[in-house]
């Protein structure tokens, strides 16, 4: 069965100007470019490696907007929400729906990564959302050694809500991820699982996933999807070979295990020296990198035969 959300989603970067206003001219190149990849299902933005952080409320609708008018004509377009409350995260749900955005990818209050939460706390968060609008709804599952993850029963109870259609796969830990996925498939197989492993993609892949949604997309768009299409005709050489060029790639460029603030830096950076994007900068308090920093990252670029050596 073809899922609706299966497929490719790349987590897009956002490039800034000096003065950190939204590049839209430069979006919207970066957009065009990644979604005219054959094989590309949909684009976020306002993830994490678009600095959703950073970003203010008015600037994720933005973004939205942009996105849509660029591309939603040929790819579905997703926006992360990430509020510590409800009422906040109900706002910006209602402003990627007004700005014609086809769903969103709900995270989890930030403050439960310290504090942690009760039992009913995430159902009820996701419930609430969920009715203030009619788009789909992406689970961000966050990694099993924090304090803002889902159990297996939680996940179960999120899927049967009616407009959650997928569930971005984040455990980060084989054995618990095996579970999470089997009881998913079985309980409820119209729900798209997407891995977000970027620093595994084809162990994760392989659980019978039905997709990806992950940052280096951006990057790779059309490695990725070729990977996923090797696993899903069950090619594991083919697969194996894709993935290790984008192994290689990985480590000359992003140096990362989990995608963190520092390599999607890093990948801002390897995509303007590509000249994929007008600039490299981020927004504080994520720091510039020094020219040897730069440096390093060009070499990366050179040694995997995407720049001039």
């Amino acid at each position: 069965m073809t899922k609706r959300w299966s497929g490719v989603y790349p987590a897009v970067l956002l490039p800034f100007k000096d003065d950190y206003r939204i590049d839209e001219e430069g979006f919207r190149s970066l957009l065009r470019w990644v979604a005219g990849h054959d094989g590309i299902t949909g684009v976020v933005v306002n993830g994490h490696t678009g600095e959703i952080s950073s970003l203010l409320p008015e600037e994720r609708a933005e973004a939205v907007r942009i996105a849509v008018s660029e591309v939603g004509d040929r790819v579905k377009v997703v926006s992360g929400v990430s509020a510590e409350g409800t009422i906040e995260a109900r706002q910006h749900a209602e402003a990627v729906q007004a700005a014609g955005g086809d769903g969103i990818l709900l995270m989890p209050p930030h403050s439960w990564l310290r504090f942690g939460r009760q039992p009913e706390s995430a159902v009820s968060f996701f419930t609430d959302v969920a009715a203030a609008v009619d788009i789909s709804i992406i689970v961000h599952q966050y990694p099993n050694n924090t304090k803002a993850t889902y159990s297996t029963r939680e996940l179960l109870e999120l899927v049967a809500i009616d407009n959650v259609h997928a569930v971005k796969m984040g455990n980060r830990d084989m054995a618990q991820y095996e579970v999470d996925v089997r009881a998913l498939k079985a309980a409820a197989p119209e729900v798209a699982l997407l891995t977000c492993h970027d620093e595994y993609l084809l162990p994760t892949l392989t659980q019978g996933i039905d997709g990806a949604l992950v940052g280096f997309g951006c990057f790779v768009p059309d490695l990725i999807v070729a990977l996923v299409r090797a696993v899903e005709k069950q090619d594991l050489t083919a697969a194996v070979a894709v993935y290790d060029r984008i192994y290689t790639l990985k480590q000359a460029v992003y140096r990362m295990e989990q995608p963190s603030a520092a390599s999607h830096a890093r990948m801002k950076e390897a995509m303007f020296q590509r000249g994929l994007l007008p600039s490299a900068l981020t927004r504080p308090p994520v720091m510039p990198f020094t020219d040897a920093e730069k440096d390093d990252i060009r070499a990366g670029l050179s040694a995997v035969g995407l720049l001039p050596a």
